[in-house]
């Protein structure tokens, strides 16, 4: 950390499916010197995500969606006449494109609707197709909120609703919320830039899958922990969630060679699962998740067959430049798919 320039990290280490070690280092707020610890509460990031494809399989198994039935027949009228308040959400750019009608919950899960990652990346700022859904992995937030907002419209209840619900109040997670909750400007853990300067913290007032939920490395090691032991979802669904339904041929997962196929990553069979990352290893199979915004590194990895995953969760530019070497010392993983990844390590940058 000292070396790389890294404010703080959050890790907490999985044997047998079980946290044996958990622990914070370093700065929640470098410039006030206020400690990382693990009631700290910190921007999760695409964390998020996963905690939401472990709510969309509660979902698939009681029957309330399907993977594969398109997403318009779940509503009550079509997308495009969808406009919804805040963040521009709405569904009317789509009115003249009619692969919309083909997207599913399958193609959401796994990054393959067709949709950019946020409309707001975009030139003119709109929802666009960037390929036909289905045909190519492409990591797309908005296909995930595409999911949300459907599952709403299902359920009659709101995301954060449906979030306490089905995972946050069964696991006890007191400090974590998928919208900023007043009680957590006691303990906030700040995102930093390279020279350890805070950014200004973004309160989310919205709840979204793709990434507004705040938590603790405290909270979130019961979340990983129910979720490796497949606790809340059945051996079949955790074993779908997990498993390769799309391969991934690009040579970056962001950026320009995100558009460039490769066989890079062949030999370790990389994929998408619905809502994680897969490969195999020597070790069998892994399954991974990754967060990443301004200040904020984040990374967790599980392999199933040996019962070994990691929760890494930094709060500085700069986080990301240590995951490999902290992999490979502390569980072994020398087999993270890093450059696609963009984990450059420290000693390697320019």
């Amino acid at each position: 950390m000292k070396t790389a320039n890294v404010s703080g990290i959050a890790i907490s280490v999985f044997n047998h499916n079980k946290p044996i070690f958990s622990k914070t280092y370093g700065l929640a707020h470098v410039h006030k010197n206020i400690p990382f610890q693990q009631s700290s509460v910190l921007y999760g990031a695409s964390f998020a995500k996963m905690v939401f494809a472990y709510i969309a399989m509660q979902f698939v198994q009681e029957k309330v969606i399907d993977l594969d039935k398109p997403l318009v027949e779940y509503l009550s009228k079509p997308l495009p006449d969808y406009k919804i308040n805040g963040w521009n959400r709405g569904y009317e750019d789509l009115k003249n494109d009619d692969r919309y009608k083909k997207i599913t919950a399958r193609m959401c899960l796994t990054h393959t609707t067709g949709f950019p990652n946020w409309r707001w990346f975009e030139a003119d700022k709109k929802l666009k197709f960037k390929f036909d859904p289905g045909t190519r992995y492409s990591y797309s937030g908005e296909g995930l909120y595409l999911l949300q907002f459907v599952i709403e419209q299902v359920t009659g209840k709101d995301y954060e609703t449906i979030s306490q619900e089905s995972v946050f109040k069964p696991l006890g997670m007191t400090n974590t919320s998928q919208v900023w909750q007043p009680r957590f400007d006691a303990n906030i853990c700040y995102g930093h830039n390279e020279k350890g300067e805070p950014y200004e913290l973004m309160k989310w007032k919205e709840a979204s899958a793709g990434g507004s939920m705040s938590t603790t490395l405290e909270d979130f090691t019961k979340f990983y922990t129910a979720l490796i032991r497949n606790n809340g979802l059945s051996k079949k669904s955790f074993k779908t969630m997990t498993n390769t339904q799309v391969s991934i041929k690009s040579r970056s997962q962001f950026g320009p060679l995100a558009k460039i196929d490769s066989t890079d990553n062949d030999n370790i069979q990389l994929g998408y699962g619905l809502g994680v990352g897969v490969f195999k290893t020597p070790y069998g199979r892994a399954f991974f998740k990754e967060g990443h915004d301004d200040g904020w590194g984040h990374y967790s990895i599980c392999f199933p067959d040996k019962k070994i995953a990691i929760l890494i969760m930094t709060n500085n530019d700069n986080g990301e430049s240590i995951f490999k070497e902290l992999l490979a010392y502390s569980i072994g993983d020398t087999f993270t798919p890093w450059r696609w990844q963009n984990y450059i390590p420290y000693d390697e940058k320019n």
